[in-house]
């Protein structure tokens, strides 16, 4: 399987970690809080915590102040289709691919619901044909974008489809909620909104760099599921997420490529590149430290986390696509990203 196409969406609007700070302060929000939320939010937002801005589906961001199920399912229902199909165009044509060459089209997203799926309204609005294979997943969290693309490498691999459009799209602001609970409050403060896209295709692009998904490997921690993942309240997804996962993710990243590099066998400085979910800043100084990385190794992380936020699951296009337009020597790159359940996923490129 390779990947022939990358694209990106995001937000018009974008909002600088100060910005939201202004908004909060003047606020009736913030008032309502008790003094050590109102502490925690100054701290995140107005601090060094790897995030200069975010791309927020909000016009003005005092929509992020309303907060009731009406108006979140609202935001998803507008915004995440149209992100994911921006997206999707643009895939398409870093491809050079017509829409009616997809036979496969699957979208990841964790952060509202429709019914029919996101691929419905999304192959409509590309003009995809109508016998389209057409598959939401739903309910992976950060890490989706791994099991997305092995599903895509499931058809590819068994005939089933010749070319496959892989989204992640999250509006991670419908799911903001501000009350006092630390997980929430730090989460809202972290995340933004967006969309990555990839055409997966059996054969390489000519004249193109190739991109070539060789072989993956996924582990589940159910018994650290309350470290992170969504809960409800009021009616409203509200994320849950404990102190302990940076610790977690940089454990659990080290763990499954020692699994991997062993299972195959693979020297591990044959690894070039290092396609890795931003999370925050506490969790890539976690990666840095199990993985044994340097802040060279995530630069491609660090720059999308500060210019977007944690964008959840279309975090690792991001990353894939600077890395690929910035000098990082072909050969074997590792993505990985990691999420709800406790999750994590990885996965070996060839590049070049």
């Amino acid at each position: 399987m390779f990947f022939t196409g990358i694209g990106l969406a995001a937000p018009a609007q974008r909002y600088t970690q100060l910005d939201s700070w202004a908004a909060l302060k003047a606020s009736d929000t913030l008032a309502r809080l008790e003094p050590r939320s109102q502490a925690i939010l100054r701290k995140v937002l107005c601090g060094d915590n790897g995030i200069t801005a975010r791309h927020l589906a909000l016009d003005p961001l005092t929509e992020a102040f309303e907060q009731h199920p009406d108006a979140l399912q609202t935001r998803f229902a507008r915004h995440s289709p149209a992100l994911a199909t921006e997206a999707a165009r643009k895939a398409l044509a870093d491809a050079g691919c017509a829409s009616v060459e997809m036979d496969a089209i699957i979208i990841s997203t964790c952060t509202g619901y429709l019914c029919p799926g996101l691929t419905s309204y999304v192959s409509e609005q590309l003009g995809l044909r109508p016998d389209v294979f057409a598959l939401d997943l739903v309910g992976q969290g950060c890490g989706a974008a791994l099991p997305n693309l092995r599903a895509a490498e499931a058809l590819l691999t068994a005939g089933r489809a010749r070319h496959v459009l892989s989204i992640c799209v999250e509006v991670c602001s419908a799911a903001f909620y501000l009350d006092n609970d630390p997980g929430v409050l730090i989460s809202a403060c972290l995340f933004g909104d967006g969309s990555g896209a990839a055409v997966l295709s059996v054969q390489p692009r000519a004249g193109r760099r190739p991109v070539q998904w060789r072989s993956a490997v996924s582990s589940h921690a159910p018994e650290q599921r309350e470290m992170l993942r969504f809960g409800h309240k009021n009616g409203m997804l509200r994320n849950i997420l404990r102190p302990e996962v940076p610790q977690i993710a940089g454990l659990a990243a080290a763990r499954l490529l020692t699994q991997f590099l062993a299972d195959h066998p693979l020297p591990r400085e044959t690894i070039t590149g290092w396609i890795l979910h931003t999370g925050g800043r506490d969790v890539l100084l976690s990666l840095c430290e199990h993985l044994g990385l340097t802040a060279g190794d995530v630069r491609h992380s660090t720059a999308v986390l500060r210019e977007y936020g944690n964008l959840s699951s279309p975090t690792v296009y991001f990353v894939l696509d600077r890395a690929l337009r910035e000098p990082v020597p072909d050969g074997n790159w590792w993505m990985c990203a990691f999420g709800a359940g406790f999750s994590c996923h990885g996965a070996l490129l060839a590049v070049g």
